[in-house]
């Protein structure tokens, strides 16, 4: 992973700018890069793509700390009317009525750029974005973790997570599946590890997610 550049530093903010602009995404989630997409479906599989290709088990993925949007998005049936979005370090952008046709009208969302490290799809960039609750706290608690990395280590801001998942029972839908990012090493935004990785055995092969 040493030789890997990941992200480009080029007009980004400071990074000791980073950390508060993170903090404060904790008001989003409160009280209640690329075309390619990455997500979590409703039966608990990490995909990506239109055709819905699940990830490799345990590929590792870099997040660009730099990359988190925040804003708002309005549904229709099953398309985006509308969203406006603004960078982390920005307040949160403001909006008139909802398209009409929005289902729930604006939602807040919340969003960043990631990109795979190793296996089968290494150096694929992709985005993730969320206005459910449980991914927007999954966003959420990695982008508090990485304000706190910020602070102990500013040469390291970039997360590398593995897309995980936890579930629990809804009382009207049942078994429900919420995202989870796991910290499994930081890296420079040059690409050199907090620690050198082992090469690892192959893993499964993904599948089409039906």
């Amino acid at each position: 992973m040493s030789n890997i550049t990941p992200f480009s530093s080029a007009n980004l903010p400071s990074v000791a700018s980073l950390s508060d602009a993170l903090r404060r995404t904790a008001s989003t989630v409160a009280p209640t890069g690329s075309g390619v997409i990455v997500k979590m479906d409703k039966t608990g599989h990490w995909c990506f793509g239109a055709d819905s290709t699940e990830v490799e088990d345990d590929s590792r993925w870099a997040v660009n700390p730099f990359s988190f949007v925040h804003g708002y998005i309005a549904w229709g049936d099953g398309e985006v009317l509308s969203q406006v979005m603004a960078p982390i370090t920005d307040p949160l952008p403001e909006t008139g009525l909802a398209p009409a046709g929005a289902k729930k009208g604006w939602e807040v969302q919340i969003g960043m750029s990631v990109k795979c490290l190793d296996g089968e799809d290494k150096d694929m960039e992709a985005s993730y974005s969320a206005t459910s609750l449980g991914g927007r706290k999954a966003a959420t608690a990695l982008a508090l973790a990485i304000a706190a990395q910020v602070e102990l280590d500013p040469t390291k801001p970039v997360p590398v997570v593995l897309l995980r998942k936890d579930s629990y029972i809804h009382k009207s839908y049942g078994r429900t599946y919420v995202p989870v990012f796991e910290v499994v090493d930081w890296m420079s935004m040059d690409g050199t590890p907090s620690e050198p990785v082992e090469e690892e055995a192959p893993r499964r092969r993904r599948r089409a997610a039906a």
